[in-house]
């Protein structure tokens, strides 16, 4: 199939989710490689999904009720929603991910609930969780990827991208863009932005980058990178949020 058919194929699985799970899906978006403007071409979808049950008297059991679903995972789509409970507690604790799917430039099914979202979580972004959130991917990420002699290539993009959206972050206290090429633009050192948009060409065209000796010149900005941003984080203070509003959306999202 191609591209268009495979979107097609996604909204139908949505509509197909709504139905068999009895639930309502509040907005679905791509999450990924995607997103970030760096897929391969044979890069699968990560969709991602925010509902809200049908049945609102399930909200009221003692024992709770499972708030994911997790629908397809094979070579071609990695579908999974959160509902809107747990949607709203983890935006409370500021959780980046939120932020990273309302921001996502490709959407697959949106109701009136995205573009009002958008607006009411900006206040809940704290610094010091998306700053921690972004470094401490980038230093798993290159302590598992990029320390041998040989590195599969492709893995300098998910490090590069979370040091990018780390300094974006403490620059601009609130969520970085989802694409790979603005972060790039706004954040990276121009000492190396030759080399990440070569390697960012290679990506877009080729399935697969390969494995090569370390690119030296990109291992010593990350290292760098990882030091600084490490002190920068760890001198920001304490931030808080409230539940009221929180409540509120809630419940007023639930009984449309």
């Amino acid at each position: 199939m191609n591209e268009t058919e495979i979107i097609a194929e996604i909204k139908e699985k949505l509509k197909e989710i709504e139905e068999k799970e009895n639930v309502t899906i509040l907005f679905a978006v791509e999450s990924g490689s995607r997103a970030w403007g760096f897929a391969s071409p044979d890069s699968d979808f990560d969709v991602r999904f925010v509902y809200k049950q049908n049945d609102i008297d399930k909200y009221l059991r003692l024992e709770g009720i499972r708030d994911v679903i997790e629908w397809e995972l094979d070579d071609v789509y990695d579908i999974s929603g959160w509902d809107l409970d747990k949607t709203l507690k983890l935006l409370h604790n500021s959780n980046p991910v939120i932020f990273e799917w309302v921001s996502s430039p490709i959407i697959y099914l949106e109701t009136p609930f995205l573009e009002k979202f958008r607006e009411f979580m900006k206040p809940y972004f704290m610094t010091i969780k998306g700053a921690h959130h972004y470094l401490h991917m980038a230093q798993r990420n290159y302590e598992m990827y990029l320390t041998d002699d040989t590195v599969k290539l492709k893995k300098y993009f998910y490090v590069l991208r979370p040091i990018l959206a780390t300094r974006y972050v403490l620059r601009h206290h609130s969520n970085p863009p989802m694409l790979f090429e603005e972060l790039v633009r706004e954040e990276l050192d121009d000492a190396v932005k030759e080399e990440v948009n070569r390697l960012l060409e290679d990506k877009k065209n080729t399935s697969e980058l390969g494995t090569s000796h370390q690119i030296r010149i990109l291992n010593d900005y990350i290292e760098h990178e990882l030091v600084f941003l490490d002190n920068e984080v760890n001198s920001l203070g304490k931030e808080e949020t409230s539940w009221e509003e929180l409540n509120k959306l809630f419940l007023e999202t639930i009984k449309q």
